[in-house]
């Protein structure tokens, strides 16, 4: 069954993650386009503040304090926002951490907390959605990691939760078709994106941890979730650079690996002194959208593509009857030489 899905301004949209980064400036956005929005993350004294900012630019949001590695404070969640907005419309995962170690140097009780949220943080959330969304429609979407096709160096971990959720995403959707379901399932592949990802990371590297370049700004990976609320999509890649990166790791395996001493430095910064790790525990700084020490591309050519392949398609196919009619004349002015 197709789902019926709302515009923006209809909708009742619940966001994890929502304290900072990609969370929260996409339930900032959706406020600002009219949606009403719960706020979902651990740290209140950041929601609260966020709320607030909402509610004095004319929007309609609340928050809700809860772990996304605890099935039941994400169902209490879900109530509160039936509760207070009469349903949910689009539920978004969001909520995600990063260990800078390698897989050997991983701490296991950490690679198990990593797990908790950014896997098992999909699972609780989806659970807590469909229990909604089943009766009513509406979309369920993830933002994975083009670390879900990719292995990386120095995030191991979670270059291996960002697997687990695209083949938990993906298997969710098959069962969903089985009952059909009116529930749009939507997997988000951003690349590196301008977010403090980086400092809020358990960082055992020795020096400040960066996000694997190239960096994207987080509007655009915004704008996809948005997009994704509003039509049914089964898959988005934000960044184009990334998206090569995935075709040469997927074709060319040994060409990665001998390009793997080149991509690990890149991923701190020698000069500088790391973050003091959080050990994936609470965090304190939340309420920024951008890390502040990276500066995210602003535009993406692979999103334009996907977003409007249509004229994307027409506009080459009108290039390449140029070039073959400027060909032609080239040749036939040397003929006629």
């Amino acid at each position: 069954m197709r789902p019926h899905l709302r515009p923006l301004r209809e909708q009742a949209i619940v966001v994890t993650g929502a304290s900072s980064g990609i969370g929260l400036l996409t339930a900032k956005k959706a406020a600002a386009a009219g949606a009403k929005v719960l706020l979902v993350a651990r740290n209140e004294l950041a929601l609260a503040t966020i709320v607030q900012e909402i509610h004095a630019l004319g929007g309609e949001a609340d928050y809700a304090v809860a772990d996304v590695g605890d099935a039941g404070q994400l169902e209490q969640a879900a109530a509160q926002a039936v509760r207070r907005y009469g349903r949910i419309d689009s539920w978004i995962n969001d909520a995600g951490v990063a260990i800078y170690a390698s897989l050997m140097e991983t701490p296991v009780e950490e690679h198990r907390r990593l797990f908790d949220t950014n896997y098992f943080g999909v699972v609780h959330g989806a659970n807590a959605a469909l229990s909604h969304l089943r009766q009513s429609g509406g979309a369920l979407i993830t933002v994975g990691s083009i670390a879900s096709d990719l292995p990386c160096p120095m995030l191991g971990a979670y270059t291996a939760s960002k697997h687990a959720v695209k083949g938990f995403v993906e298997s969710l959707r098959l069962d969903l078709a089985l009952e059909s379901a009116p529930v749009s399932v939507t997997l988000i592949k951003p690349s590196g994106i301008d977010t403090p990802i980086a400092q809020h990371a358990a960082n055992h590297a020795g020096h400040e941890a960066r996000i694997p370049p190239p960096v994207y700004d987080p509007e655009l990976v915004a704008d996809a979730i948005l997009r994704a609320c509003r039509e049914p999509l089964r898959e988005l890649t934000v960044g184009g650079i990334g998206r090569a990166s995935v075709l040469i790791g997927t074709h060319f395996p040994r060409l990665l690996e001998w390009l793997t001493p080149w991509i690990a430095p890149r991923l701190v910064d020698r000069g500088r002194s790391p973050t003091p790790g959080t050990n994936l525990a609470h965090v304190e700084d939340d309420g920024r959208v951008l890390s502040g020490v990276e500066k995210g591309r602003a535009f993406s050519l692979y999103a334009f593509a996907r977003r409007h392949g249509r004229a994307l398609g027409a506009l080459t196919l009108i290039g390449g009857a140029a070039l073959a009619l400027s060909r032609r004349k080239t040749r036939e002015a040397g003929s006629a030489a």
